[in-house]
């Protein structure tokens, strides 16, 4: 009996890692994905003026946390027990990897926006950093989960994947 009372904490403690890693992967390929896929659009014109950069810095993180909150909204209701007072906020909460995961995009519109490099091609250095974040995301992950170095590398390639098709579908939609 006491040495099931010891198991239990462990037991619920790697549960909440494995859902906080799970939620890491999750939002973070979400945000990737979401990232590529809103600079990619709001690129799609060939309009990259530096108060147009700033915009499309605002645009894609009010992007990031309305997505957030329509995912967390989601599981909220989705959940069919009984809520209580705070739950709704803690669910939501839980959706920071999403809009963490879009920052460091948002980062290099608002440094064109703000002309610190030029906003002319800065989707290019912006897909490239995605891309580069879905591979680690992928490789992190899987190693996490013990796979070996080679398949760890394969899954993160294959994350990768995800961000140059969306890089692939704005080459060919110009």
């Amino acid at each position: 009996m006491e040495g099931m009372a010891q198991d239990t904490p462990a037991a619920g403690t790697e549960r909440h890692r494995n859902d906080t890693r799970e939620a890491i992967m999750f939002g973070g390929v979400y945000g990737s994905v979401l990232a590529c896929s809103m600079v990619a659009a709001l690129s799609q014109y060939g309009h990259a003026s530096q108060a147009r950069r700033g915009y499309d810095a605002l645009w894609l993180l009010v992007t990031a946390l309305a997505s957030a909150l329509a995912h967390g909204y989601a599981h909220y209701i989705a959940e069919r027990s009984p809520h209580r007072r705070w739950d709704a906020l803690r669910v939501l909460g839980e959706e920071w990897p999403l809009v963490t995961a879009v920052l460091p995009t948002v980062a290099i519109l608002a440094g064109a926006g703000l002309g610190w490099w030029p906003p002319n091609g800065v989707e290019y250095p912006a897909f490239t950093l995605n891309i580069a974040l879905l591979f680690t995301l992928g490789l992190v992950t899987a190693r996490w989960a013990h796979r070996p170095w080679r398949t760890a590398v394969l899954i993160g390639l294959v994350d990768a994947l995800l961000g140059v098709g969306v890089v692939v579908a704005n080459a060919l939609i110009k």
